[in-house]
């Protein structure tokens, strides 16, 4: 049981209420923080294509319909539903067909800033200008858009009717911390950590379980939402090592400075050592394995592609020689992805505490940062039916 009083632990239904990267636009938004994601997206855009290929074209009559899950509120959901669309629109105009009217739906959790993400989308195209009218008008959108909020975990749209699922850097976000690993009776209590990079393997083999269950209910929805000849493509943050407990990029993210920085908190008598105990990043990084296991136990998509393709560094600076702006940059990267839960958990005045922290060690180590925090992907290529 979670314990009670002042290190109250988040539940799973407060933490898909509650997280989401930081929103706004300030310095430690995501909006600020995802250069690295949007580089790291564009790497990729090649086997998105490949994949859009594959996707089965209807009738024009029928409104094309892609979802981005997991689209945070910054502009890379736009940018990339922007390139599912308009690849689309190409390859019903190289067959002859007039192109269909298209969809998109944003969904992410019901807290993720969707005020932000709607004041970047840009306007609808005329009605009745032509498809070329609209393409010609780069600053137009040639699709309808609406938000959709809740845990791509569950059910999210009418069955049968999504013709292209798309979900990048959202995948290792599990649906709730495993309630073992905060429980003080149980093998796999990560005493001491808040982040699963080196663990133990009880408290490895819980992540992993939690992150395989979640998979499986992910696959679960979206086949029963998918047309048939319709088509997924997903990243999500992997790892090349057999052990779970070495989550690599993530694991150098949330497992060095970040929890040092809690550590520091302890040793000054900020807060206790059960307030950092009770806390643990919901992140997990599988290796191809964990996720192959999932998709064909599930059976029901065909593998298309499934790689670990290497992503680069998540830290994007201006100068490399500049350590301050690396802990900076490092401490934001943190921040944007992870600041919601933190503050939720120690308050406001205690997370910037911490996240000051972050940006001295980063600052005093900025050069090994540099060189070894690099991202691995699981790269999915999924059809339907």
């Amino acid at each position: 049981m979670a314990p009670k009083g002042d290190n109250v632990v988040v539940s799973n239904m407060k933490l898909e209420r509650m997280l989401s990267m930081k929103g706004g636009k300030g310095e430690a938004s995501y909006a600020n923080n995802s250069q690295a994601q949007a580089l790291h997206a564009r790497s990729m855009l090649h086997l998105l294509e490949e994949t859009l290929d594959g996707v089965q074209l209807n009738s024009p009559e029928v409104p094309f319909v892609v979802v981005d899950l997991g689209c945070s509120c910054g502009s890379n959901t736009i940018y990339i539903v922007d390139v599912m669309i308009k690849h689309m629109i190409k390859r019903y105009e190289a067959l002859g067909y007039e192109p269909p009217e298209f969809s998109a739906f944003f969904s992410d959790l019901p807290s993720n800033d969707f005020n932000t993400l709607f004041q970047l989308l840009p306007p609808l195209a005329i009605h009745g200008s032509s498809m070329e009218e609209c393409l010609a008008a780069n600053n137009h959108r040639p699709y309808f858009a609406a938000g959709v909020p809740g845990s791509f975990y569950r059910r999210l749209f009418p069955a049968r009717s999504i013709d292209v699922f798309h979900s990048a850097f959202s995948l290792h976000w599990l649906s709730q911390v495993p309630e073992s690993v905060l429980d003080k009776r149980s093998t796999a209590y990560n005493k001491g950590r808040v982040f699963i990079h080196g663990a133990s393997e009880s408290t490895a083999n819980a992540y992993k379980k939690r992150f395989q269950a979640d998979l499986a209910g992910f696959l679960r929805s979206r086949s029963q939402e998918m047309k048939r000849g319709g088509s997924m493509f997903l990243v999500c943050l992997g790892r090349t090592s057999v052990d779970p407990a070495d989550q690599g990029g993530a694991g150098l993210l949330f497992g060095t400075h970040f929890q040092d920085a809690w550590d520091d908190l302890v040793q000054e008598g900020l807060i206790n050592s059960e307030k950092r105990d009770n806390f643990n990043i919901p992140v997990y990084a599988p290796s191809l394995q964990d996720f192959k296991e999932v998709v064909e136990a599930d059976g029901s998509f065909a593998i298309n592609k499934l790689e670990v393709f290497k992503g680069g560094s998540p830290l994007v600076v201006n100068q490399p020689d500049d350590e301050a702006e690396v802990g900076r940059a490092l401490a934001n990267s943190c921040r944007s992805v992870s600041g919601v839960l933190v503050d939720a958990h120690i308050g406001d005045r205690l997370s910037e505490e911490l996240f000051l922290r972050v940006e001295r060690r980063a600052t005093s180590h900025a050069k090994e940062m540099l060189e070894q925090l690099q991202f691995f992907h699981i790269v999915a290529s999924l059809s339907f039916g």
